[in-house]
């Protein structure tokens, strides 16, 4: 349940690479990410998709992109791409948002085409916030019904993976929506039956990797994503005890499934 950062360490469900370790021993049957929408937020830069999300005025041109892009991540070696952006155009993330969610989810389906899964992010949407979660320690975003549509037809579509933020929603607790139960509760009434991440739980420091992926897994989430390697291998042992008492079989197999989808074999 936990994706790692390379070096990686045993027991992981799957590794995330970077532009600066891209070209690193990876793990043996371990699920690859990486991220690569396009522009300056893509781990492979001489790799497609060439373009910023925001540069495309039409569903075939994003498919097309997506497809592009899905080819050459399998060629890497890669699983799983953390795209598309589906917050709604006018948030943070600049020209990582597409003009519309549509275009968003026509390059979902490219990457699918090509044999890559496509994990859409950053559920329910930071269209409204004012800063990137990994620029602020504390996020407030707004739940707006359009942005929900957005992730709503990239489940219809068949998107195998969804990233939850880390932004704090009015109505939905105390907590970020990454540790918030009603959010993946919201989440699964979209119809949605596969892969709940988080994003990266290293935004909030070592100190607190343990604690975060614990909210996080009994919050909902399928897999936590944490970018250290020794903060990843603190967090496989905390939680242990819970899939010891049988806390996590619904999400590992999960996990599972999602992995025969891709055609890994199980660990």
């Amino acid at each position: 349940m936990v994706v790692s950062g390379l070096p990686a360490p045993r027991g992981v469900a799957g590794v995330i690479v970077r532009e600066y370790d891209r070209a690193r021993r990876r793990p043996r049957s371990a699920l690859v990410f990486a991220d690569q929408e396009g522009g300056t937020a893509s781990t492979f830069d001489r790799l497609p998709p060439g373009r910023t999300a925001s540069s495309y005025t039409s569903g075939g041109s994003a498919f097309r992109a997506g497809r592009a892009a899905g080819r050459s991540l399998r060629r890497a070696g890669v699983d799983v791409d953390l795209a598309p952006v589906l917050d709604l155009a006018g948030g943070p993330l600049g020209s990582r948002h597409f003009r519309r969610p549509g275009l968003g989810v026509a390059f979902a389906r490219g990457l699918a085409a090509a044999g890559v899964g496509a994990c859409a992010k950053h559920f329910p949407g930071l269209g409204t916030a004012r800063v990137s979660t990994d620029d602020s320690p504390r996020v407030h975003a707004v739940l707006r019904p359009a942005e929900l549509a957005g992730f709503r037809a990239a489940v219809r579509t068949g998107v195998p993976c969804v990233m939850v933020s880390h932004a704090f929603y009015r109505g939905y607790g105390p907590y970020r929506a990454s540790f918030a139960p009603k959010i993946y509760r919201r989440l699964r009434r979209t119809g949605f039956d596969g892969i709940a991440i988080t994003d990266s739980l290293s935004v909030f420091g070592s100190r607190w990797t343990v604690l975060a992926a614990r909210l996080a897994v009994r919050a909902g989430a399928d897999l936590i994503l944490i970018t250290s390697g020794p903060d990843a291998r603190r967090a496989i042992r905390a939680l242990v005890p819970l899939a010891r008492r049988g806390r996590l079989d619904e999400r590992v197999a999960r996990v599972l499934e999602f992995r025969h989808a891709l055609g890994l074999r199980s660990p």
